[in-house]
């Protein structure tokens, strides 16, 4: 079964860091470019960073840039973003996603994760 887990979610302190975690179960997920999203409530779904699956060239939002950071552990099917410096704005639910490139929340054809809770609170 094809399945994306994300962990590492919570309630954390402005300028805290946090560390998601996106495992694959049931396909391998470095032939992939993945990608992590976020929704806040009554926005749309935007991405934060991707990495592609070719050279692992990453992408972030202008917004992130510098504070987080996308990564992969091939050994360990899994892709994290570490997060960083974390801004009440950064507040959302996070999902990761798979596809054979880049795209935007809308473009992303594979699979998705069923998103986890980040919230930046004092």
């Amino acid at each position: 079964q094809v399945q994306l887990v994300e962990s590492g979610g919570g309630l954390v302190q402005p300028g805290g860091s946090l560390r998601l975690s996106c495992a694959a179960s049931g396909f391998t997920l470095d032939y992939y470019a993945v990608g992590w999203f976020r929704q806040a409530p009554g926005k749309e779904r935007e991405q934060v960073s991707c990495i592609s699956s070719r050279d692992g060239r990453t992408y972030y939002r202008d917004s992130v840039k510098g504070r987080f950071t996308i990564s992969r552990d091939n050994a360990k099917n899994t892709v994290y973003l570490q997060m960083n410096s974390l801004k009440p704005e950064d507040t959302a639910v996070y999902y990761c996603a798979t596809d054979t490139r880049c795209a935007s929340a809308n473009g992303m054809r594979g699979a998705w994760g069923q998103g986890i809770q980040v919230t930046v609170s004092s």
